[in-house]
């Protein structure tokens, strides 16, 4: 089995969370298994090393599951880890951006100069469905003066189409076609 079919293995799918008619793709299992955490942690630095991308200054990790990678992934590469949380989670000065997902609207928010003009970024999620979520994200950098280089996933539910949304390429482990 490749390490990528692994990953997929571990992969568990909840039907109708959070809501009727999401099948929810439930990535905490990967977590109680550290090689296959390394496995992903590898492939994407990897990647991101190996595709010709500039010096990537900022990984930036969406609330709350692109937590769970993103400072790993920049501490390999010498980058500054940035979170993007759901309003109000942050303290001090915030700049906010509205989003819509598959089952409703939310806000977006990343503290003032995390990010500096000029800055490489890479924004990290463990999954791309409509890409409302990755987007907000793509316009707080730009509010920032910051550059999205990528967008990375762990997991993309392709039949959403999420990453034509978004202002920068997109790279994902697992794709899921229906």
């Amino acid at each position: 089995m490749s390490d990528i079919a692994r990953i997929k293995s571990l992969l568990r799918a909840i039907p109708d969370f959070p809501k009727k008619g999401i099948l929810f793709q439930d990535i905490f299992p990967i977590f109680q298994d550290p090689l296959a955490v390394e496995t992903i942690v590898t492939n994407i630095v990897h990647h991101i090393l190996s595709t010709g991308l500039p010096k990537i200054d900022v990984i930036v990790g969406l609330d709350a599951r692109g937590f769970l990678l993103g400072p790993w992934i920049a501490n390999r590469l010498g980058a500054a880890f940035v979170p993007v949380r759901k309003a109000g989670k942050l303290p001090g000065e915030t700049i906010k951006v509205a989003y819509e997902k598959e089952y409703g609207t939310d806000y977006f928010e990343m503290q003032a100069n995390a990010i500096k003009t000029g800055q490489n970024v890479i924004v990290l999620d463990d999954l791309i469905a409509t890409g409302g979520s990755a987007k907000a994200a793509g316009e707080l950098i730009a509010k920032h003066g910051g550059k999205t280089v990528k967008y990375i996933f762990l997991v993309e539910l392709s039949a959403l189409k999420g990453s034509e949304k978004l202002d920068a390429p997109t790279y994902s482990l697992v794709q899921f076609e229906d």
